[in-house]
């Protein structure tokens, strides 16, 4: 069976987990989440001797989507994701990089195609399910590999906690909604990476992560 990949890109000064999936056999993959440092990024690519298909965003904030278009220029691939209740954010991106007092070349993002709940995307036999999971923002989705028991979360859940719902868009309620009832009947055996921080399992947040007492 090929062997599913993940290579960790820390970006920009939020430290976002950029993410490069890929097979390893045919190495073929995808960058999830290009939030800057795109030089940085393309030099992992080009390191691993990775092609790269597609870019994934599991969300429009800045330091998930900031690189994306510049990224998108470099490799010539597509941007999927994420829902397009996302629209207003990813409109916003270069004014977002102006109140931080980033620089580089974020631009505004404009994904070739939204993604919706129930729908797949892939590359090299690899399927991931789309789930989503507003709350951190609103069209924030999920990416989920049954077949490896593997997950990118975003800024849903983290090790230890979850994401912030103070900004525009945000809402604690619903982000609570969406780990229960679309990230925790994944089951406890999925491992899975986040935004930010190290990664971990989701049967270890339900035992000891303190947001999801209760849930």
């Amino acid at each position: 069976m090929a062997r599913l990949n993940a290579q960790i890109v820390p970006v920009t000064p939020f430290q976002q987990n950029c993410t490069i999936l890929f097979d390893e056999e045919t190495r073929l993959g995808v960058v999830v989440d290009p939030g800057g440092d795109v030089d940085t990024i393309k030099g992992a690519v080009d390191a691993a001797g990775v092609t790269i298909e597609a870019i994934w965003i599991t969300h429009g904030h800045i330091d998930h989507a900031g690189g994306a278009m510049e990224l998108k220029t470099l490799l010539g691939v597509d941007i999927i994701g994420s829902h397009n209740d996302d629209a207003m954010l990813m409109d916003n991106l270069a004014s977002q990089a102006r109140m931080f007092g980033l620089g580089g070349e974020i631009r505004n993002c404009t994904p070739d195609r939204w993604l919706a709940e129930g729908e797949t995307v892939g590359f090299s036999g690899h399927a991931f399910e789309v789930f989503h999971t507003p709350g951190h923002a609103p069209g924030h989705v999920i990416f989920v590999n049954r077949a490896a028991k593997f997950a990118i979360l975003g800024d849903v859940l983290f090790n230890g906690s979850i994401g912030r719902t103070d900004l525009p868009g945000g809402d604690h309620q619903t982000l609570l909604a969406s780990i229960r009832d679309k990230v925790l009947p994944l089951g406890d055996d999925v491992s899975f990476l986040c935004g930010h921080g190290p990664g971990s399992r989701i049967g270890d947040e339900r035992r000891s992560n303190p947001f999801l007492l209760g849930l």
